[in-house]
């Protein structure tokens, strides 16, 4: 009955193969060729079988050999691809990222951060979901994706999942650039009186802060047009359809065909990265949760000197 072989004979075994001579299989190996030698004597001592013969310099294998190194090459052909697995998760984590987030977040903040990401990670593929607030946390319970995105707080209340703050904003209110309010230099809640509010569903924490202070102020819109998505409210605003309340983030995109006011008094945006928080982040969501960090941390610091340009009086002229 033949003994069990080790890796460091199977090892030896298939360099002979692959090169012909123990040498050239011991500069495979980073060995001496007396220790290759070594090997394939234990190696057919433990199988009793002869696996190859000398000839003309090189050694000739057995169809005993040329059967046992196809068993051999289809086992290594796996440990390679084992080896492949783990250099790129040595590069990259697990070598797949998904996130998902709210639709404002995705139109505004996510495209830069995702190129930014895939720039660092080019061979990394990403899973990209936008969708309700609900449906993040559920996805994230349920193991779906690595990290989530929002600005509604209470939709992430849930003790299995870890919240942070990433960026702290103020709400603003978007208008058509011809409007009569364009002109105002902030906008209150007695503007809404005559006007038509642009709002979300009530499942959003800034439609609904905004909702509440109109109510406290006992100011009534002339009419209400509520949709689901704040781009829509954007659309609408530029279209003429009234004004609404928006986060900063959204706003941002519409810069070029709206009209952009601060609102008094204020209301606070929040952005929270959500994850879950028994499972430990990967690689590639650690890295993609700094990333939108420091995105955050730039638009800060670029608000900051707009801001400072702003308030700076003007130079006398000559």
């Amino acid at each position: 009955m033949s003994r069990p072989l080790n890796f460091r004979q199977i090892e030896a075994f298939r360099a002979v193969m692959l090169t012909g001579t123990t040498i050239a299989a011991a500069e495979m190996l980073h060995t001496t060729q007396p220790s290759i030698s070594r090997l394939l004597g234990q190696i057919q001592s433990a199988t009793k079988l002869k696996l190859f013969e000398l000839g003309r310099g090189r050694l000739q294998p057995t169809p005993e050999a040329t059967k046992l190194f196809e068993a051999v090459q289809r086992n290594f052909a796996g440990l390679e691809k084992i080896e492949e697995t783990i250099g790129l998760i040595h590069r990259s984590g697990s070598g797949l990222l998904r996130v998902a987030c709210t639709p404002s977040l995705g139109i505004s903040v996510l495209p830069k951060v995702i190129t930014s990401f895939q720039q660092r990670h080019p061979d990394v593929n990403i899973v990209f979901r936008t969708t309700g607030s609900h449906y993040v946390r559920e996805g994230l319970l349920n193991g779906l994706y690595d990290v989530g995105l929002s600005t509604n707080r209470f939709r992430f209340s849930d003790q299995e999942l870890h919240t942070d703050v990433l960026d702290q904003a103020q709400a603003v209110c978007v208008m058509s650039r011809d409007h009569d309010f364009a002109r105002e230099p902030g906008i209150a809640p007695r503007h809404f009186q005559a006007n038509n509010l642009l709002t979300l569903d009530s499942e959003d924490d800034l439609s609904d802060a905004w909702r509440r202070i109109l109510a406290q102020k006992k100011i009534v819109p002339r009419a209400v047009i509520e949709t689901s998505h704040s781009a829509t409210i954007c659309t609408l605003a530029e279209a003429g359809a009234g004004i609404g309340v928006v986060n900063p983030y959204i706003a941002s995109i519409f810069a070029d065909r709206l009209h952009i006011a601060s609102v008094k008094p204020q209301v606070e945006v929040k952005t929270f990265v959500v994850r879950r928080r028994h499972v430990p982040a990967s690689t590639l969501t650690s890295v993609f949760i700094r990333l939108l960090a420091g995105y955050f941390e730039k638009r800060r610091a670029s608000m900051k000197r707009s801001q400072t340009s702003s308030r700076k009086p003007a130079g006398r002229s000559a």
